[in-house]
Formats: structure tokens, C-alpha cells, sequence
């Protein structure tokens, strides 16, 4: 039954496809993209060429190397160009490269200029954008051939397009170059034939595009974005502000919870002790009133009692006894509490870190919560495994979907926690169910 539901959502995928606004995104993106290309690849090149041409010889040298860098400016603005197309057609928004402000004297900036990694970067999708460009013209002349075979009987009956007597007859067109193999309509009947062809390959172009601006993607997420190095230290800086911002929030919390609660039974702690104290009066008297005294003993003990589960309650905040005994334990403890029935499967032969450890318990608690208030599901699967050297914490349930990273959401919070350890949260969450997210955690902190 799954295999079959399974093959007719494949079916409805294949026959949607060049309907569906993202096919025709790309191939606009396509269309687009070819004229920015040959423009940026013919100006950089020539740029390119003289100045090497003039580097060669030692009068045109500095003029030579201006031209190169010139040329690398120029890759630059077209990077900016592809970015935004990109981005506005295929949804890769993409953070450009720092921008590069030389200092000091002029060979100072103009060998700065020189070794610009981000430049030449540019430099490299410049040129090689424009073969890619053309193969996305081709994936394009799919559509067109498609479309145009595919209107083959309405050109026969409404607009008179038929051969004359004695010739060939309509030729079928297809952006396959097979030579005088492609089938002739010679008739009505036989432009339907043509008809089919035509609606064969409007289905296969939006795949044969998909699969061409997947590589262009690829070209633009490796050439166009900030560099390794420069990502790398930006994502660095943005889970040390989340960690600082977390921490502090976390110490607000102790803070307001310490003066809220325990600060408060505490201090009515004393006060009843100071009352009693009172009543005992001098020693040797006998005792005003026993029950009063009684009384305010019970109201300390009372307030002690509290006092210590409240502690108790803000250091398993901090750090839960049940890890103590590890992962997989404390996340049986976490499942056999739910008020949801839970699938467990643990499978961890390394231990992580402790502060690993945490996060994941936290997480796991939180996404269990959520399943129990907003999910509407009536079971949950829990697993955690160890790959590729990570941990992976998937939790899935069959409730009504439609969770989303957001604000307000716990799921964002949750994102965030993960990425101060360089964590991942992927979430899958179809309207109409079912919801799985995975978190992926490195093994030490």
C-alpha cells in the first residue's frame, strides 16, 4: 500500500512539474541569466588578456597589472548581479564577500587588490558561468520544442500551418539532434502523434532544467559567498553572541527565580525563626502561648522544605541528576513521564561530553513538550544514534504538522541552542502531518 501511494505521488510530482512555480523560477533564471553572462564573460576576459599581455613586458607592467585588477573589480559587480538573481529567482540568498578597502601607499593597495581571494573567485564564476548559460539556453529550448510540438493540432485545424501537396509534411521538432528521424505529419491524426511527443518533453524539461541550475547553485554557494575562512568566522561570531545571549538569559532566570522564590522562603524562614525566638523568652520562663510557638515551627519548617525543592529544582535546571547516569538512561526516565506514549531507541556507543550530553536531554524535553501540547499527536518516536561522528536526535509524531521555524517558536530556540556547539536542526512538517525534526550535535563540545 506505501509502495503504491508511494509510485501515484511520483506520478503527480512528474505531471505538476511544469506547473509548479518553481519550474518556472528556473526557468526564468535561465533566461535571464545568459545575456548578464556573456556581457560580464567578454568584458573580464579581454580585461584579463591585456593585462597579462601587458604585465610581459616591463614597460606595460603596472598598466598590465591595473587592467588585472580592474578585471577582478569588474568580476565583482557581475558576482554581485548573479547574486541577486539568485536570490530573487532561486531563493540562494547568499551573503556577499566583505568588501575590500585597501590601506596604505598605492603598490600597498594595488597588491592587495592583487591577492583579493573573493575577487577571483568572482573571476572564475564569470567565466565559467557563460558554458553553463548556454546549457541552461539548451535545457530552455526543451520548453520551446515541447510547447511548439505540443500545439502541433491546433497550428494544423485554426491557422492552416499544413505541407503541401506532395511534401514531407509538418516536421516535428525536438531539441535532440537526430538527424531527418523525427516523425513528419502528413495529416490531422498524425499532428497528435506530434502532440505527444511535444507533451513528453514539456514534462522532461522542468527536470533536465532542475538538474542544470542545481549545478549553477552549486557554482554560486562555492564561488559567490563570503569564502570558507570568512563564513567560517562569521558563524564563529554568531554562536558566541547566541552563547553570551543564552548564558545571560540563563543567569537572569537563576537571578529572578533565587529573588522570587527561594530568596522569599527563606527569608519568612527567618522571620519565623526570629518569633519563636520571641516566644521562648528568657530561659527558665515557661513558654506565653505552646500552640503559637508550635505554630510558627511548622511555618519554618514549611519554608524550609520548600525552599530546598525550589534549590533542588534550579540546579536540576542547570544540570539534571538523571544525566549523571548518562544519555540513554535519562532519556528513558524523559519518555516513560510523557503524557504521550514514546518510542525509544538509543543507540550511542560513545559518550559525549557532558555539556553534549545536556543539550541534547534539553532538547529532546523540549521537543517531547511540544509534541504533548501543540502536535495533537497520539504517539511519538524518539531515536538517537551516533554517524559520521555525530549525534543525531530525530523525534517524529503523527499529529497534525505544520510546526516551522519562527518567532515565538520553540523550535527556533532549540536551533539556536544547537548552533553554539555547531549543531543542526532540520525540520520536516507538511501541513496535515507527520512532523519529524532531526538535531545533529557533535560529539564534544
Amino acid at each position: 500500500m506505501n509502495d503504491t501511494h508511494t509510485g501515484a505521488a511520483q506520478v503527480r510530482a512528474v505531471l505538476r512539474a511544469p506547473f509548479t512555480a518553481r519550474a518556472w523560477r528556473e526557468a526564468a533564471y535561465c533566461l535571464a541569466g545568459l545575456p548578464v553572462a556573456l556581457v560580464g564573460f567578454v568584458l573580464v576576459l579581454v580585461l584579463l588578456a591585456l593585462g597579462a599581455a601587458f604585465t610581459v613586458s616591463l614597460v606595460g607592467a603596472v598598466l598590465g597589472l591595473l587592467l588585472v585588477v580592474t578585471a577582478t573589480g569588474l568580476a565583482r559587480a557581475f558576482a554581485v548581479a548573479h547574486r541577486g538573481l539568485a536570490a530573487r529567482l532561486l531563493g540562494e540568498r547568499l551573503p556577499g564577500p566583505p568588501q575590500l578597502r585597501p590601506a596604505g601607499r598605492a603598490f600597498a593597495r594595488l597588491d592587495a587588490r592583487l591577492r583579493d581571494a573573493a575577487g577571483w573567485r568572482s573571476v572564475a564564476y564569470v567565466l565559467v558561468k557563460l558554458p553553463v548559460a548556454a546549457v541552461e539556453y539548451y535545457a530552455l529550448s526543451w520548453w520551446v520544442t515541447g510547447l511548439l510540438n505540443l500545439s502541433a493540432p491546433l497550428r494544423w485545424a485554426a491557422f492552416g500551418q499544413r505541407p503541401h501537396p506532395g511534401g514531407e509534411g509538418m516536421a516535428t521538432v525536438t531539441p535532440i539532434p537526430v538527424g531527418g528521424g523525427a516523425p513528419h505529419s502528413t495529416s490531422f491524426a498524425g499532428t497528435f502523434v506530434a502532440a505527444a511527443i511535444g507533451a513528453a518533453t514539456l514534462l522532461a524539461a522542468p527536470w533536465l532544467t532542475r538538474g542544470i541550475v542545481a549545478v549553477d547553485r552549486w557554482l554560486v554557494r562555492a564561488l559567490l559567498g563570503p569564502g570558507e575562512l570568512a563564513q567560517r568566522v562569521r558563524t564563529l561570531e554568531e554562536t558566541r553572541a547566541l552563547a553570551v545571549d543564552d548564558s545571560a538569559a540563563l543567569l537572569r532566570r537563576l537571578e529572578r527565580d533565587l529573588h522570587d522564590g527561594a530568596q522569599v522562603r527563606l527569608v519568612a524562614l527567618a522571620m519565623s525563626l526570629d518569633m519563636a525566638r520571641e516566644r521562648l523568652g528568657a530561659e527558665g520562663e515557661p513558654v506565653a502561648d505552646p500552640e503559637r510557638l508550635r505554630r510558627l515551627i511548622e511555618t519554618a519548617h514549611t519554608n524550609a522544605t520548600e525552599a530546598l525543592t525550589e534549590l533542588r529544582d534550579l540546579a536540576r535546571g542547570l544540570h539534571p541528576p538523571v544525566l549523571d547516569d548518562g544519555l540513554p538512561d535519562a532519556l528513558a526516565t524523559l519518555a516513560a513521564r510523557s503524557a504521550v506514549p514514546v518510542e525509544l531507541a538509543v543507540d550511542v556507543p560513545e559518550r559525549p561530553t557532558p555539556a553534549i550530553e545536556t543539550i541534547a536531554y534539553f532538547c529532546a524535553a523540549e521537543l517531547l513538550t511540544n509534541v504533548i501540547k501543540h502536535s495533537g499527536a497520539g504517539r511519538a518516536v524518539l531515536r538517537v544514534t551516533q554517524e559520521d561522528g555525530l549525534l543525531r536526535l530525530r523525534m517524529t509524531d503523527d499529529g497534525h504538522g505544520g510546526a516551522a521555524l519562527g518567532a515565538g517558536s520553540g523550535l527556533t530556540g532549540l536551533a539556536q541552542r544547537a548552533r553554539t556547539v555547531d549543531g543542526i536542526l532540520d525540520i520536516s512538517s507538511p501541513e496535515g502531518g507527520p512532523t519529524a525534526v532531526t538535531i545533529s550535535l557533535p560529539l564534544h563540545a
